[in-house]
């Protein structure tokens, strides 16, 4: 069984940033990714990126938020800058196999106050 453990959310002031880290239990993912889900809202692809390395940003985004990995350490990190009210959320990490196998963590909780 596949677990995903995020880490590194919190309270931050607006223009502040955030690192969120997400450690998977074996490696050999196809792509691994960041999705959020704001108060209201419906779940949305923060950013992916695949084995090859190849990033995929939201419009909402592009220019703030930028998503790494460490392939020795299974884990894929997401460094958000700029950090607008609008960003608050609960994200998640996801991990898709070459099977098409996708796979979720529990989400981590970031709050960027005004």
């Amino acid at each position: 069984q596949v677990q995903l453990a995020e880490s590194g959310g919190g309270l931050v002031q607006a223009g502040g940033s955030l690192r969120l880290s997400c450690a998977a239990s074996r490696s050999i993912f196809a792509s691994m990714a960041w999705y959020r889900q704001g108060p209201g809202k419906q779940r949305e692809l923060v950013a992916s990126i695949t084995s090859g390395g190849r990033t995929v940003y939201a419009d909402s985004v592009k220019g703030r938020f930028t998503i790494s990995k460490d392939n020795a350490k299974n884990t894929v990190y997401l460094q958000m800058n700029i950090l607008k009210p609008d960003d608050t959320a609960n994200y998640y990490c996801n991990a898709r196999t070459f099977a098409a196998t996708e796979y979720w963590g529990k989400g981590t909780l970031v709050t960027v106050s005004p």
